[in-house]
């Protein structure tokens, strides 16, 4: 579709793709509708050919999941298009065993996830993008968004780099926007997260300052008072995490009074082994 609706004009996709790129408005900042059925549709920029109108999915927030990745996927791709990359949707990869949502260049690939994932299917399409030497980013969708505390099926979508530290990216295509998670942290001993973030928007403006993006870091504190307070109590409910931490102090002889302060204090990377367990994995039994 090369022309669409615009406050009840009709607009050539052609010349709104002139304006995003003389940066006079943003990509997609306005509500372009059909004009055939009335419904919304989005600008689609490409290197390869025209710009182009494309129809928008409607989808609510926890339903739709189809709907949300097949949205997210072609934002992403006008979005880095605009911002000068040769991007392109649904490309085959390592001789047919790949499919890219997303291929930004040839050594960069988006991977846009809002369906559930088994951890055995994403080890193999990243050990596959591995093999042919290409950077798979994966953005999650609503459904494994990050909140305060972590979930075990989120364990695969963090990252690691100098300028972001731990960081995770999520997508929200209703509001167009790129969000970057960084510097994130999780408590000594319980599931909480602290991490910081900045949101971007999808267009050529938004990728270009996310792509550059160097944060300045806080320090986080946490309080070991609660920490110890908070293991005391899955001891004494007898959770799965009490019980197992209950053993390991009983084998070395231990009390949770036996344990030095310091050691609730310490943060750890998302997933990894608690502050307590890792103490007594260091330490010899009494």
């Amino acid at each position: 579709m090369y022309a669409a609706l615009l406050n009840e004009k009709l607009v050539l996709a052609i010349e709104e793709e002139g304006l995003v790129r003389l940066k006079i408005k943003k990509l997609n900042s306005d509500e372009y509708r059909c004009p055939h059925c009335q419904k919304r549709v989005i600008l689609i920029v490409s290197q390869s050919k025209a710009a182009f109108f494309k129809h928008w999915i409607h989808y609510q927030d926890g339903q739709g999941e189809k709907e949300e990745h097949h949205n997210s996927k072609m934002l992403l791709k006008a979005a880095f298009t605009a911002a000068g990359f040769p991007a392109q949707t649904e490309i085959p990869l390592a001789d047919g065993q790949l499919r890219a949502d997303v291929l930004v260049s040839s050594k960069i690939a988006l991977e846009v996830q809002c369906a559930p994932l088994s951890d055995a299917e994403f080890n193999k399409r990243h050990r596959l993008y591995q093999k042919i030497n290409v950077l798979d980013l994966w953005i999650v969708g609503s459904r494994h968004y990050l909140k305060q505390r972590i979930k075990k099926t989120q364990l695969i979508f963090f990252r690691e780099s100098q300028r972001w530290g731990c960081y995770y990216l999520e997508v929200d295509p209703q509001k167009n926007q790129l969000c970057l998670k960084y510097n994130i942290w999780q408590e000594p001993v319980t599931r909480k997260l602290r991490y910081q973030q900045a949101r971007f928007s999808l267009d050529e403006f938004g990728v270009k300052k996310f792509w550059h993006f160097k944060p300045v870091f806080k320090k986080f504190t946490v309080n070991s008072q609660k920490q110890e307070e908070y293991l005391r109590q899955q001891m004494r409910t007898k959770t799965e995490f009490g019980l197992r931490i209950a053993a390991q102090l009983y084998d070395h002889h231990f009390t949770l009074e036996d344990l030095p302060a310091k050691i609730f204090q310490k943060w750890r990377k998302p997933g990894q082994i608690d502050a307590v367990s890792f103490y007594l994995q260091k330490s010899q039994p009494r």
